[in-house]
């Protein structure tokens, strides 16, 4: 762990040092939008806010690649090596891209937006976890199949209200132990496609990319309005289909022999811990490119939030010290999800930024705009947000499909514009990145944050939980795809 922590220091100390780079060579940023500077070749390119330099080779998706792979097979078939060694794997894959972004693409820019990311989804998920770990919530129930439909519906619901992060961890211990006697991987499987991701398309607090959404100039009850049709089909269709699986669930109802008859009452314990988690979920909206008077860290004209991230953190920490101690045993928290979530997101948001640019570089190209429509945003959006992060897969489709009718994702009256249905067919490319975006997140561990979460909560407990690829080829497959296909052919393919 030690080796572990030490590696952890030096990549942080790599991205520091990016900075540090592109202060002493401004000679490699630009300084106007009118300005144009030549390159070593001698060739010009038009400036802006970011750095001059080569787009990525092929080759440098391989670690993101690899990552993958690992995170896939790593607890199927080497399972000691995995647990211990996927923190030191993570950052030494995200290493490398780093030392090649700054040290053979001369850009610094894009690990510092990565870092920042990075920090931003790591606060919010932080806060959410632990403030929501010390709340207990007891459902004397039996575990009847109609039971757990209404949990995962209230589940889908409070996710537009608390983000789909803290909606997750509220409810799916509650979940688990109402189940305990019964409980199979298809319980957690379904929690994560209602609450983890799909509940929680109708607000901008619902989940990250419709948050970005929000900040670009997207009015919030947009997705609301647009989006509620959409998240209605898929929620009933996706509660039948659980329906069906847990009445075929023949195991006890009961809570066991020797155990008192249910009273069908719902109690809390460490309802103190509610005042944390709202204050994480209000400090979301503390964002310094939004109002002026929230301070931030100027980095190349641009303004980074920190005392977000620093009252998040804050949260967490005071909600553990100060949390019901007895909710805290009762829901057998402990920090190793938030943990593994930690180390495996290193690697993946370290990896991923050529991935990313790669496929911005070629949404933007006159061969990718003729491509743009509706129906490749949504499944191009949606594609990638299950193996991408879905935040940074928004953006990049959102600045395509704006760029492709001429307009621009930095200008807030374009994105108002946009959004409202100023340009052919906007507010139907809107919708289609925003739904693909959040519904797509589900079809893998890795789409959404709260997905890994989850899975590492249900296997501390004892659930054997599918595989990477199980999980997608047993549950995501069959039973998301066909459900996503009717979404596109019903608001999209016809519209």
């Amino acid at each position: 762990m030690k080796f572990i922590n030490k590696l952890l220091i030096c990549f942080f100390l790599l991205i520091g040092s990016a900075g540090l780079y592109g202060a002493a060579f401004p000679e490699n940023t630009h300084l106007t939008d009118e300005t144009e500077v030549q390159v070593n070749d001698g060739k010009s390119q038009a400036a802006g806010d970011h750095d001059v330099h080569e787009g990525p080779s092929a080759w440098s998706v391989l670690p993101f690649v690899m990552l993958l792979l690992m995170i896939a097979t790593g607890p199927l078939f080497y399972e000691h090596f995995w647990h211990k060694s996927y923190p030191f794997v993570a950052i030494s894959l995200a290493i490398i891209i780093v030392l090649y972004y700054v040290f053979g693409l001369h850009n610094h820019h894009s690990p510092i937006h990565a870092l920042a990311e990075y920090i931003q989804f790591i606060a919010l998920l932080t806060g959410l976890f632990v403030a929501s770990g010390g709340i207990m919530i007891i459902v004397d129930k039996e575990a009847k199949p109609l039971t757990n439909v209404v949990i995962l519906a209230v589940g889908a619901i409070i996710a537009n209200i608390i983000g789909t992060t803290g909606a997750s961890m509220l409810l799916i211990r509650p979940f688990i132990r109402l189940n305990r006697n019964r409980i199979k991987p298809y319980h957690i499987i379904f929690f994560i496609f209602l609450v983890s991701n799909i509940g929680g398309s109708l607000t901008p607090i619902g989940d990250p990319p419709l948050f970005l959404g929000f900040l670009k100039g997207v009015p919030f009850f947009w997705t609301l309005t647009h989006n509620f049709m959409a998240w209605l089909l898929a929620i009933l269709i996706l509660l039948g289909v659980f329906y069906m699986f847990d009445r075929r669930n023949k195991s006890d109802y009961s809570f066991g022999e020797n155990s008192v008859v249910p009273t069908n009452k719902i109690g809390i314990r460490g309802t103190r811990n509610f005042f944390w988690l709202a204050i994480v979920v209000g400090s979301v909206f503390l964002d310094p490119n939004v109002f002026d008077w929230v301070p931030g860290i100027y980095y190349e004209g641009q303004k980074f939030s920190f005392i977000r991230e620093i009252i998040m953190f804050s949260s967490a920490f005071m909600s553990y010290k100060l949390a019901d101690k007895q909710a805290l045993s009762g829901n057998d928290f402990n920090f190793e999800p938030i943990r593994e979530v930690a180390f495996i997101f290193i690697g993946i948001f370290g990896t991923m930024m050529p991935a990313l640019e790669l496929v911005s570089s070629y949404a933007k190209s006159p061969e990718g705009m003729q491509m743009i429509s509706h129906n490749t945003l949504y499944w191009g959006t949606g594609f990638l947000s299950g193996f991408l992060d879905n935040a940074p897969t928004y953006i990049n489709f959102l600045t395509a499909g704006m760029a492709a009718d001429g307009a621009s994702i930095t200008n807030l009256q374009d994105v108002i514009s946009y959004s409202a249905g100023g340009f052919a067919n906007s507010i139907l490319e809107l919708t289609a990145i925003s739904i693909a975006a959040v519904f797509f997140g589900s079809m893998t561990y890795i789409g959404n944050g709260p997905n890994f979460m989850v899975k590492s909560i249900a296997e501390q407990v004892g659930i054997k939980m599918p595989s990477f690829f199980g999980y997608i080829i047993r549950f995501s497959v069959p039973i998301l795809l066909p459900v996503f296909l009717l979404i596109w052919l019903i608001f999209f393919y016809f519209a």
